[in-house]
């Protein structure tokens, strides 16, 4: 992959000397700041990978877990328990892939308050499609 940011020097390793400074030796925290910079990265490329899908990860997570579900269809709830999500992420998400074709809501039976998301033909497609690539 090389250096994405063309810096003259490590981004973490800079991190890490600059809190050692300032707090003392931290390896914890150099070890949280490598991880997080690791899944900035991996984030960065799938979303690269996904977006000629119109997907970003998020989306793309969202429609394999449908696809994962027997009914292809889960509660809002649901979908942000088992993505570890926040309730408001989820809306934003099932807004994005209902606007695209990919998702739809309806009511869940059993629950009359509460609302289902169901992958579409469409959404099928495009999650196996997505996941070759």
């Amino acid at each position: 992959m090389g250096n994405p940011l063309n810096l003259p020097f490590d981004p973490i390793e800079r991190a890490h000397d600059n809190w050692t400074r300032r707090w003392g030796a931290s390896p914890a925290m150099a070890a949280v700041t490598s991880v997080m910079r690791a899944q900035q990265i991996l984030i960065g490329e799938l979303d690269g990978a996904l977006k000629p899908f119109g997907l970003t990860f998020a989306r793309y997570e969202a429609l394999v877990l449908l696809t994962f579900s027997s009914t292809g269809a889960l509660p809002l709830g649901k979908i942000g328990e088992r993505l570890m999500v926040h309730p408001t992420s989820v809306t934003n998400t099932i807004d994005r892939l209902e606007g695209q074709g990919l998702v739809r809501r309806r009511p869940n039976p059993s629950d009359g308050r509460g609302v289902l998301a169901e992958i579409t033909g469409a959404g099928r497609e495009v999650a196996e499609e997505a996941t070759g690539a």
